[in-house]
């Protein structure tokens, strides 16, 4: 069994503002999570995002599992349309 603790640091606004950049910097490197405080109660939740992907993703991932059919690029029908403009008969 795996355990996962996680880390807050509660900070009121004017240390924040004071201090973001280094607050910043641990979010960055250990993952913290920073709670963000109008006299000591809690209005703001920072956290890390995920890390953007090493490698692009490919094309053509779904190749051959699906045809789109003809109809698909025909014009739809009025009543359809219509619905989409807000028009409703």
């Amino acid at each position: 069994m795996m355990i996962h603790y996680m880390v807050m640091i509660k900070i009121n606004i004017h240390e924040a503002k004071t201090h973001l950049s280094h607050y910043l910097a641990k979010l960055k490197k250990q993952g913290e999570t920073i709670v963000v405080c109008n006299r000591n109660q809690p209005i703001a939740e920072i956290r890390p995002l995920p890390a953007p992907p090493a490698r692009k993703r490919p094309l053509g991932l779904a190749k051959g599992l699906f045809t789109i059919p003809k109809e698909f690029f025909e014009p739809l029908p009025d009543d359809l349309l219509d619905s989409f403009s807000g028009k409703t008969g």
